[in-house]
């Protein structure tokens, strides 16, 4: 089932997630297929549990093409539970973000370069995961939604901010993150 996303206002998308404790159970799973079908439906990189206003510590993320990222390459399909992030360096990289909770606009967003990332799935199994670029980038995103964080916050220049259709002609100004 295709979910409502919630926009930027919504104070569900300022909470702290609560973990999640239970694996391998009828309702996870028929949350996490409900994520990964609105994340298609809106041809998403990634969606946290949070911008469809359930509170808990879950983050899906992958595809093989995306539209609203042309040059971005490949990420595998994921569902990370309860996650830990660890910088692998302090290095770090500007890059465009958008945010299917934050539609039409884009903005330039300072992330880690490379990234160890461990969780579970939904049958409660460890993750555990050293990665680069964008997919460094999209979990990051996507982790930051666990902790009521939004992009936006994370802008060191607002003029890097605007509306995608402005900023990328090129895009289709129908996609939004």
């Amino acid at each position: 089932m295709i979910r409502p996303i919630l926009k930027m206002g919504d104070p569900r998308l300022l909470r702290q997630a609560q973990p999640v404790t239970q694996f391998a159970n009828f309702a996870l799973d028929e949350l996490i297929q409900d994520m990964f079908e609105t994340m298609h439906a809106v041809q998403g990189a990634g969606l946290a549990a949070p911008q469809i206003g359930v509170d808990l510590q879950l983050v899906i993320f992958g595809f093989g093409k995306n539209s609203r990222y042309p040059e971005a390459p490949a990420v595998p399909e994921t569902v990370l539970i309860n996650p830990q992030l660890t910088p692998l360096s302090e290095e770090t990289e500007d890059g465009w973000e958008g945010c299917l909770s934050v539609p039409g606009l884009r903005g330039m967003v300072p992330r880690w370069k490379m990234l160890h990332y461990e969780g579970r799935d939904q049958f409660g199994h460890r993750i555990s995961r050293d990665v680069d670029g964008f997919h460094a980038r999209v979990v990051q995103h996507e982790c930051d939604h666990l902790e009521g964080i939004l992009y936006p916050m994370r802008i060191r220049d607002m003029r890097q901010f605007g509306y995608a259709d402005v900023l990328f002609p090129e895009l289709s100004a129908d996609h939004d993150e």
